[in-house]
């Protein structure tokens, strides 16, 4: 499987951006579906955002269309998820995914999942 570092979280105020980088390693990362997913305490793993590895087709939850950009970099192993005019509601810690042959779902089998980064949006 491959492995996922996520980076890039932090506080932020209300109307701001902040900029998620997951990079992966140990498998060709070009062939692979990415996603982002967030969580808080006592709420299940949300998706926020997909992006095929064939078309690089975008997927975004209806929650954050329009304000989150998802793209992916093959030459830097590397996927990222451009977040403008945070909300409150936004406060999470982010996860990315991967998954070889599905856009990844928060319940998928045999994909693969970083350890998360913090973000924290004040109002």
């Amino acid at each position: 499987q491959v492995q996922l570092v996520e980076s890039g979280g932090g506080l932020v105020q209300a109307g701001g951006s902040l900029r998620l980088s997951c990079a992966a390693s140990g498998r060709t990362f070009s062939d692979y579906h990415m996603g982002w997913f967030r969580q808080t305490p006592g709420k299940e793993r949300e998706f926020v955002a997909a992006i095929s590895w064939s078309d690089g087709r975008p997927y975004y939850a209806d929650s954050v269309k329009g304000r989150f950009t998802i793209s992916r970099d093959n030459a830097k192993n590397t996927v990222y998820l451009q977040m403008n005019s945070l909300k409150p509601e936004d406060t999470a810690v982010y996860y990315c995914a991967a998954h070889r042959f599905q856009i990844p779902t928060a319940t998928m089998n045999r994909g693969s999942w970083g350890q998360g980064t913090q973000v924290t949006v004040s109002s």
